[in-house]
């Protein structure tokens, strides 16, 4: 039977539950266990998929088509687990799968009710992912203690103790230790409202993770123990980290927390190796070079909005021993003030996925200047479709190119909307989504990239490349080299006589951990540091140039 770890938070939310899990997963998983993660959402939204970025951060996509909660990113970058649909409920999908139930008869008349229906159903969920292969399983609970909408998991939790024994559970609580300048001192009383509302309900945490800007000291830290009904060394500092969210799981194992856990649920485990994960935070703290990447995007002002794109700059910057240097930019500053003002002095630009026509100006301007002064480009998703439109523009001679999402009229729809999509009316969950293979064409820039000719990567979208514009865009140097096996949907497009101008319809930033930069990330870092070098040079020579002409 499969051991259950459920962590929930308390006091306030955005305290990293999510990191919080993965990291726990990824400590177990190296001590040799095999781990399952999980993450239940308390709102009534089916899925994350049609919520705004403003609301929600990115949605993040697994193999199998789920639109899921971003803590799942976390999970993947830092665990092996295997992660699918079944790993991330919310409480609209719990109801609406009883609403289905109801509807066909399967409760033959009685009268449906929370519990024990509800908290049936997620005790269900819970199994699913508890297989036979699994040795522990961390259940996320989103949101925090006392939250109206939360409470059928917290009661489903409880239960579900009560179900398999309560030695075959963990309940893990992370809160808040909030300092106050004025007064100069942590204060505790958040934590200990927070862990009486869990007691109250029936849940007795058996491990408090407390966040806190500064060192707990020994004395907070006992008194939390003493009014918790916790043992001391069950309260478990989690100091911010100043430079790398990659800091925390060493931290963690320097407050024992993995010998904790593999204690109290008696487990058989090896003992933990972290070198390599040493190794890497020395390269995050010591890096050789440091470049500066513009993301280009609509939803900047949000950092969840695009997250996983945040992770695997610093994935390829981990690869090549470089710090990388986001500079966030609104597509509608580029649009209003101009692609030289704003853009001026980056080693690279990217633009990422979205949706709609706000800000598109501002890409295009940014993918024209790109392409002009021979900066690194990498676009992805909706960064393909508007450097395609750029190009048509600018390069091919049609003015009116367009993507029919913006603009249904336009004389050249150089993207358009995928055939299957003709005849949907759903937004939620309709979209091309999940893994498909692409084929690339030998000698590409992103064959050379992956090293291979054949790969599988994660899509979110609802249009495409026009294939009626294929020869025009090739014969002008925009090159389709990567498509669906059967060649009818263009996956990859570059740009001849460019030094890296490559562009993705598909999400390669789900796919990357900081063990294992993806190829396309380390590949466009890679070509912004030798842009950089480039520069510098160039500089130099231009130094010593004017100083021998003064001379």
């Amino acid at each position: 039977m499969a051991k259950h770890i459920f962590v929930t938070g308390g006091v306030v939310s955005s305290l990293g539950k999510g990191l919080t899990s993965a990291c726990i997963g990824m400590l177990l998983e190296r001590r040799g266990l095999r781990v399952r993660l999980q993450k239940f959402d308390p709102y009534l939204n089916v899925d994350p998929g049609t919520m705004s970025p403003y609301q929600h951060g990115e949605v993040y996509v697994l193999d199998d088509g789920a639109e899921t909660d971003l803590d799942l990113g976390h999970y993947e970058r830092f665990t092996h687990a295997p992660l699918s649909r079944d790993c991330n409920y919310t409480s609209g999908k719990i109801y609406k799968t009883i609403i289905e139930k109801e509807r066909r008869g399967e409760f033959l008349g009685r009268t449906v009710q929370v519990i024990p229906h509800v908290t049936d159903e997620i005790k269900a969920a819970i199994r699913k992912v508890a297989d036979a292969d699994a040795d522990v399983v961390i259940t996320e609970i989103g949101g925090t203690v006392g939250d109206i909408e939360g409470m059928p998991f917290l009661e489903a939790i409880r239960q579900f103790a009560l179900d398999i024994g309560k030695h075959n559970c963990l309940y893990i609580h992370l809160t808040l230790i909030p300092f106050l300048k004025a007064a100069k001192e942590a204060k505790t009383k958040p934590t200990q409202h927070s862990v009486r509302e869990l007691r109250a309900i029936g849940i007795q945490p058996d491990i408090l993770i407390c966040r806190t800007e500064r060192e707990l000291a020994k004395d907070e830290a006992e008194k939390i123990a003493q009014f918790c009904n916790v043992e001391n060394r069950a309260v478990i500092e989690e100091r911010d980290k100043e430079f790398s969210i990659y800091e925390v799981p060493l931290s963690l194992v320097n407050n024992k927390l993995d010998e904790l856990i593999v204690e109290k649920l008696h487990l058989r485990a090896k003992s933990l190796e972290m070198d390599d994960w040493r190794q890497l935070l020395n390269r995050i703290l010591h890096p050789a070079h440091e470049v500066t990447i513009a993301v280009v995007g609509k939803y900047i002002k949000h950092h969840d909005a695009y997250k996983s794109i945040y992770e695997a700059l610093d994935h390829a910057g981990i690869a090549l021993h470089t710090r990388v240097l986001v500079r966030k930019v609104e597509a509608e500053d580029v649009q209003r003030e101009g692609a030289e003002k704003i853009l001026g002095g980056v080693d690279g630009i990217l633009v990422p996925g979205g949706f709609g026509d706000r800000g598109i100006g501002g890409k295009i301007e940014s993918i024209r200047y790109a392409r002009e002064r021979q900066a690194p480009f990498f676009g992805i998703c909706l960064g393909l479709q508007c450097a395609v439109i750029e190009f048509g523009r600018n390069v091919a001679g049609l003015e009116d190119a367009n993507s029919t999402e913006m603009d249904r009229n336009c004389r050249h729809p150089v993207v358009c909307l995928l055939d299957e999509q003709y005849q949907v009316t759903d937004l939620g969950g309709t979209m091309r989504l999940g893994s498909y293979p692409c084929k690339l064409e030998e000698g590409s820039l992103a064959q050379r990239a992956y090293g291979k000719l054949e790969v599988s990567e994660r899509h979110r979208h609802r249009y495409e490349f026009n294939n009626q514009y294929r020869q025009q865009f090739a014969a002008h140097g925009l090159k389709v080299t990567g498509t669906s096996p059967d060649g009818k949907l263009v996956e990859v497009v570059e740009l001849e006589n460019h030094p890296w101008f490559l562009a993705v319809q598909c999400h390669p930033e789900f796919k990357s951990k900081p063990i294992a930069a993806h190829p396309l990330f380390r590949g466009f870092v890679e070509a912004a540091l030798a842009r950089r070098d480039r520069k510098k040079t160039e500089a130099q020579r231009s130094r010593e140039g004017a100083a021998v002409a003064t001379n």
